[in-house]
């Protein structure tokens, strides 16, 4: 099962209940835009204890088109590799 943001924003404010609900919401929409920017500008952003987000550059290459065995050759392409905590690596692989 996938959560949203709505669903998120509501679980925090009921886990905080003297904060606002657009408080809560614009607090969400800084953190992911500034992890968002800081990404693109090619830093890692490391929240200690939880998660890291590292910014990978994959070379351009030379590939098979599966179908028609031709060779493609694929473009430089950013991507995101997402390391989680052990903490949190424990808690996920915990058996109920």
């Amino acid at each position: 099962m996938s959560v949203s943001k709505p669903q998120i924003i509501k679980r925090l404010s009921k886990n905080f209940p003297n904060l606002y609900k657009k408080d809560i919401n614009k607090f969400f929409d800084i953190l992911i835009s500034e992890i968002t920017k800081a990404l693109s500008n090619g830093e890692r952003v490391e929240l200690r204890d939880v998660m890291m987000f590292i910014p990978k550059i994959q070379r351009k290459r030379i590939s098979l088109n599966p179908k028609t065995l031709e060779k493609v050759e694929v473009p430089e392409k950013k991507g995101i590799l997402f390391k989680c905590s052990k903490e949190w690596n424990k808690k996920i692989n915990e058996k109920p």
